[in-house]
């Protein structure tokens, strides 16, 4: 779906000779044309099925293919992901039924996938399944861009960029030039990112991957995934194994994305901003260490992101120095809850080894920075350093 605001008129209908930005966007990305007496965002349709006489042509069928909802929302992320282009998208419902869908749509027995081996914590579960189904799995470091080193021959690479909960970054245009002169496609996992931080599909990714849970809906009562693309083949097949999983978004949770979407740019503003403050005044206190943040000027990763990303997230990732200190200090914590997930306007927490599969020290922690007033947000993470040495 292209970008109904391409033309210049900022969304508004009056040509104003520039593209929208990014909040104009956010803001009215995905609405349908005005028409008196009718709400701006229609509500969600409750709806198995449609009325069908005759030969069953037409956008919407049956409930589990099409739905209304779900059409305006996927409109207004293809407008965020890919402004002014052709992009098919699609919702699902979960993160994981997005990234399976591409996975297990593009990849036969035989075949061989790059994964990250440091990326979302459901990934290793994907791979056992994708071996069980005869695919080759092969695996690499984000950061570096270490899966070149194993991408001869393969016939899908998966970039996850910046990591989860590691913070490292790839350089994705590189890899995309890389692995598209091998024949292999590429999907990238924007979820950190969100596509106002980043658009891998003007990187030159065939898919872009993402769990609208986290921040592109932000407000932690959404489980919500999504696929972008440009090629009509290769959505086509995600589609259809959209259709034979049911892997599908009920409307109430699209709507309540898209509803969400609007206030975006405000959220990713405030709490990337924030992200940086606290990611700075951590820098300076002798008890953290491998503290990750791509916006920092010092962060390992910041030469590559500053190129590809034009916002860092709001994620920090560090660690104290025992797992005892670190349960205290998310315990004295009062502005952040002590929950897993991330990109919510209510700032969260959590020692990431509690889960297991996750190759990080015990005191690791990913907190992710809400939309509270930064300088109370920084208090408290002082105030609760400072308690938990005790």
């Amino acid at each position: 779906m292209g970008d109904s605001a391409a033309d210049g008129t900022n969304g508004t209908g009056r040509d104003t000779g520039l593209p929208p930005g990014d909040g104009t966007r956010a803001v009215r990305a995905g609405l349908p044309e005005p028409v008196k007496h009718e709400p701006t965002l229609p509500g969600p349709v409750f709806a198995a099925h449609f009325h069908l006489p005759g030969e069953p042509t037409g956008p919407y069928t049956y409930g589990r293919d099409e739905n209304p909802t779900w059409t305006l929302l996927e409109q207004a992320i293809g407008e965020l992901e890919s402004p002014g282009q052709d992009v098919r998208t699609l919702v699902f419902a979960s993160g994981m039924a997005a990234i399976s869908a591409v996975l297990f749509s593009q990849l036969r027995a035989g075949d061989a996938v790059v994964l990250p081996d440091d990326g979302y914590q459901a990934l290793p579960l994907a791979r056992a399944q994708l071996e069980a189904f005869g695919v080759e799995v092969r695996t690499a470091p984000t950061g570096g861009d270490a899966q070149l080193d194993v991408l001869d021959g393969a016939r899908l690479l998966w970039i996850e960029s910046p990591s989860n909960p590691g913070l490292d970054v790839c350089d994705i245009r590189r890899l995309v030039e890389a692995a598209h002169a091998r024949g292999a496609l590429v999907a990238v996992d924007n979820t950190l990112a969100t596509p106002l931080g980043q658009r891998p599909l003007e990187l030159g990714a065939d898919f872009s991957v993402a769990s609208g849970t986290k921040q592109l809906t932000g407000h932690g009562d959404v489980l919500l995934g999504y696929v972008a693309g440009r090629d009509g083949e290769a959505m086509a097949g995600v589609r259809r194994w959209r259709k034979i999983v049911g892997a599908i978004p009920g409307p109430m949770e699209a709507w309540l994305a898209h509803r969400s979407i609007a206030t975006l740019h405000l959220r990713v503003e405030r709490q990337n901003a924030s992200a940086l403050a606290l990611a700075e005044v951590l820098r300076g206190r002798p008890e953290v260490t491998g503290l990750r943040y791509p916006g920092l000027a010092d962060d390992p990763s910041h030469a590559v992101a500053s190129r590809q990303m034009r916002r860092f997230g709001c994620v920090v990732s560090f660690t104290l120095p025992t797992r005892a200190r670190a349960e205290r200090f998310l315990d004295a914590l009062r502005l952040v809850d002590d929950a897993t997930s991330f990109g919510g306007v209510r700032s969260t927490a959590e020692r990431r080894g509690r889960w297991g599969g996750d190759a990080v020290p015990e005191g690791f922690i990913r907190l992710s920075v809400g939309a509270e007033d930064p300088a109370d947000l920084v208090a408290d993470v002082l105030r609760a350093l400072d308690e938990s040495a005790r």
